[in-house]
């Protein structure tokens, strides 16, 4: 719930709008009757008391009301919500909070407005995408500090799985996009029902190199254990004096299959011609 201090000053921000367009608040009252006059919806009308006691902080305002205010004092609704503590752009951030029980297609929802514009991904050195590394220290620019901003905010990172890094292969496949918890700092250990349940760990290197495994602390060495099937060696660091676990694994983005575009009719890749 919001403190009495912030209400009073998204008000004052409110009256300010209003008083910037030379509107009384029953100007404002018999604009919103002409909102709901044409959507035929009441609820779309709001009093000149109702304007002076949001104003002066006596309650929040809620939609469709909140809509009247927005045509009224031509600004968006993102501008009127952030006044009361509501950021639609948090949204997208904040979906994974809530585990729905079924599964589901993800349409474009509540899309935030005023996304951040990037005209292009803006990678340091196309060698990047080779190597495992942090997602923050592949590109440059607004996307960097985006990513450094969203992990300070939330206690995560975001890494990259290089496409020459095959250590948890089929699990954890080159070219996977990884989120990383920097609370979990600490190898566990335990029986673990698959090699799904296992945890994954992002681990820093000594010369800015990374590695995406699962761990193990036998005495001062860190062993960086691969998915037996990548055929991939365990190796052994030592630690903490050339490791460093920067958190654990807390959800991956990743390719199961390439994009291909469909065969041209008549194509020599065909199987009904291949097959004769």
């Amino acid at each position: 719930m919001l403190a009495l201090s912030s209400i009073l000053e998204a008000g004052k921000r409110l009256r300010a709008k209003r008083e910037a367009l030379h509107l009384s608040t029953r100007d404002v009252a018999r604009l919103s009757r002409r909102i709901a006059e044409e959507r035929g919806d009441q609820a779309f009308s709001v009093s000149h008391n109702w304007v002076s006691d949001v104003e002066n902080g006596k309650f929040k305002p809620k939609s469709p009301k909140l809509y009247s205010l927005c045509l009224i004092y031509r600004c968006g609704i993102n501008e009127i919500l952030a006044l009361f503590g509501l950021n639609p752009g948090d949204l997208i951030q904040e979906q994974g909070l809530i585990a729905l029980p079924h599964t589901h297609l993800l349409g474009p929802g509540a899309a935030a407005p005023e996304p951040m514009m990037l005209t292009r991904l803006d990678l340091r050195s196309e060698a990047q995408l080779q190597r495992t590394n942090l997602a923050h220290r592949m590109v440059q620019g607004e996307i960097a500090r985006f990513l450094v901003q969203q992990a300070s905010m939330r206690h995560l990172l975001y890494g990259y799985v290089g496409t020459e890094d095959h250590t948890l292969d089929p699990i954890l496949r080159p070219g996977s996009w990884v989120e990383i918890d920097l609370r979990q700092t600490k190898v566990t250990k335990g029986i673990w029902i698959s090699e799904y349940d296992r945890p994954i760990y992002f681990v820093e290197l000594r010369d800015d190199c990374y590695a995406c495994c699962w761990c193990e602390v036998d005495g001062n060495n860190l062993l960086l254990v691969p998915n037996p099937k990548s055929l991939t060696k365990i190796r052994h660091v030592r630690y903490p004096q050339d490791a460093e676990i920067l958190g654990r694994v807390t959800a991956i983005a990743m390719r199961i299959a390439d994009l291909e575009a469909p065969h041209s009719s008549g194509s020599k890749n065909d199987p009904q011609l291949v097959n004769g």
